[in-house]
């Protein structure tokens, strides 16, 4: 028996739950260098398929997954007896989407979303940093979910003007 109270999930645990799955976001989580990152990289590349449906697809997905994803986020944190491990990155993949909803998808606006939503989730604008202190999964995803937010109107704003 290990000394350490805190109890840890494997690797293998992760990899073999579905919803270890998706708060790793498929394993990106699990990256020794900049995880969240990863997961915004893995959120930017299953967007992309997405982009093709409809926008009640994409919204439904969206919503969907974060559903999912808080139940996973939650369940992985409770496991790692921490309030946000940095392996859980289904928030990531989530802000990545909402970051990128009703926005024409190229190679400019991905990499311009890509940008914002990571400045966005690292700054952390007003009431984002505040949402973090919701309970659980909910807190974890919910600061990712309002830095999309911010990410998608700055994108918006951008594409308006033709800035980009």
């Amino acid at each position: 028996m290990s000394n350490d109270p805190k109890p840890h999930p494997s690797r293998a645990w992760l990899l073999r739950s579905p919803l270890g799955w998706l708060a790793t976001g498929f394993g990106a989580g699990l990256s020794p260098i900049a995880p969240g990152t990863a997961g915004t990289a893995v959120g930017l590349l299953l967007f992309w398929p997405l982009s093709a449906l409809s926008r009640a697809v994409q919204a439904g997905a969206i919503v969907v997954v974060s559903l999912v994803g808080v139940w996973g986020a939650d369940l992985v944190a409770r496991r790692e007896a921490r309030e946000d491990p940095g392996l859980v990155v289904v928030d990531e993949i989530v802000g990545m989407w909402i970051s990128l909803f009703c926005v024409p998808l190229s190679l400019k606006t991905a990499a311009a979303a890509f940008l914002l939503f990571r400045i966005m989730d690292v700054v952390k604008p007003f009431p984002a940093r505040r949402l973090e202190d919701l309970h659980g999964g909910w807190g974890i995803v919910a600061d990712d979910v309002m830095a999309g937010i911010y990410a998608n109107l700055v994108l918006q704003v951008i594409l308006r003007f033709g800035w980009l």
